[in-house]
């Protein structure tokens, strides 16, 4: 089996498979890299093949009718994109571009579509997959809706934690670099804004920011200010909504 074999036979979409499956699927797809910064797609391509990132990180964005863009996810090492490809092999909707070099393997959406029919845990995950991804917008587009700056600011915090936290002794980090334009970009905010908020957040002790990275002190903490639960680490277990130690000023 080639190098491709083993990519797919990681990703959790397709672990369940048979070993002549795997087969089947890599004999049909491709492997490309891409530089940082490059666009994997655009809106005017057709979207006739599904994406699985091997290595790097890509995000998803539009832009919209002001030249302004709008982030709609981050995609890590194991997971697919561009899956509206199974469905409906017209164009593109939206940018996907590499944020560092990455690796993808292209899967051709015939090729899934197929699997779908032939193996209903497959249909199983793509639908679980493209849910999430749903509620997770969804559940972003009610804080731009109804929520202040600050708390859709604080909301995105908690996101990011609860994707990219990581416990260290002086509280969460979120392990991923953002430039204050991109945070800005997520929650439909300025960048000064963005800046001017982690200011505020860093005076009042809430957060810390070391090598472009955040530290959120205390996530219980900063999780109540908004009214939310306390998001799960990665790989963690619930923790209740205690030990208040570093208050986030209210809102007002």
């Amino acid at each position: 089996m080639g190098e491709k074999f083993w990519h797919i036979k990681n990703c959790n979409l397709f672990e369940q498979l048979a070993e002549e499956e795997i087969a089947k699927i890599e004999g049909n797809s491709s492997l490309r890299t891409f530089q940082r910064k490059e666009l994997v797609y655009l809106p005017s391509d057709a979207g006739d093949s599904v994406l699985l990132l091997v290595s790097g990180r890509i995000k998803m964005y539009h832009i919209t009718s002001d030249g302004k863009q709008t982030l709609l996810a981050f995609i890590d090492p194991g997971e697919i994109f561009g899956e509206l490809a199974i469905f409906d092999s017209g164009n593109r909707e939206d940018f996907a571009e590499t944020m560092e070099k990455s690796t993808v393997v292209l899967i051709p959406g015939r090729v899934i579509r197929e699997l779908m029919t032939e193996k209903p845990v497959v249909s199983m995950q793509i639908s679980r997959l493209m849910g999430l991804r749903r509620k997770r917008l969804e559940r972003r587009l009610k804080s731009l809706l109804y929520r202040s700056t600050r708390e859709r600011f604080i909301y995105l915090l908690l996101e990011l934690a609860e994707k990219y936290g990581q416990q260290i002794n002086e509280g969460v980090l979120i392990n991923i670099k953002l430039s204050h334009q991109e945070l800005s970009s997520i929650i439909g905010s300025t960048r000064e804004t963005v800046t001017n908020a982690l200011i505020d957040l860093r005076d009042e002790g809430a957060i810390d920011i070391q090598k472009r990275k955040i530290i959120i002190k205390n996530l219980n903490s900063l999780a109540a200010s908004i009214d939310e639960n306390t998001p799960l680490l990665p790989g963690t277990k619930p923790v209740p909504n205690t030990n208040f130690s570093a208050p986030v000023r209210p809102v007002r």
